[in-house]
């Protein structure tokens, strides 16, 4: 009788640590925060929309496009044509292109990847239209650029130096990018 009420009691024992374990490993999956992220970019040539819907995918992100409220015609971004449009705002840092397509619900999300094309070595002034079109105090913000032969070093020192008060991860060069090196951004972010 004895022996079984010790068989009793060790199995009580081991069943109330396991159940205990469990709702543990519960409380880990309960208590992590889930992060809602948006994959922001402006594409002039589609290239950097490529990407940007790869990343949306893999980040389970929603994808806004920052529209132009003046689309960009090929003549606009001829770089060798110092009377261009996108040379003349690139040469005057107070540019700001209008957008269209303000959303309406940006204090929704935790995260936000801004995406855009290397020109002049730095971000589209458009880029700083949308910054300061919204308030992104408490968000993090991860900059990501295609670029035929630029580096994005220079893009993220100047977005840095100009909105200081952001809260930048690092910043990633992502041409040709495959699924799993997006996967590595993803994770790198904290999401």
């Amino acid at each position: 009788m004895m022996k079984m009420k010790k068989i009793v009691f060790a199995m009580a024992a081991l069943l109330t640590i396991s159940l205990s374990a469990c709702s543990q490993g519960n409380k880990t999956t309960e208590n992590k925060e889930v992060k809602k992220v948006l994959v922001a970019y402006f594409s002039a040539s589609g290239t950097t929309e490529g990407v940007a819907k790869q990343l949306a995918e893999v980040t389970g992100g929603d994808l806004h496009k920052i529209q132009p409220e003046q689309p960009y015609t090929d003549a606009d971004l001829d770089w060798r044509n110092k009377q261009s449009r996108s040379s003349v705002e690139m040469q005057d840092k107070n540019s700001r292109p209008a957008i269209t397509n303000k959303l309406p619900n940006m204090q929704d999300y935790d995260v936000v990847y801004v995406g855009f094309p290397i020109w002049w070595n730095t971000a589209p002034t458009i880029i700083n239209t949308f910054m300061e079109a919204y308030d992104f105090k408490g968000k993090t913000i991860i900059p990501f650029a295609t670029s035929g032969s630029s580096s994005i070093k220079k893009a993220c020192e100047d977005l840095k130096a100009t909105y200081p008060d952001v809260n930048w991860k690092e910043g990633k060069l992502l041409n040709h990018v495959s699924k799993q090196e997006l996967n590595e951004l993803r994770e790198q972010s904290g999401i």
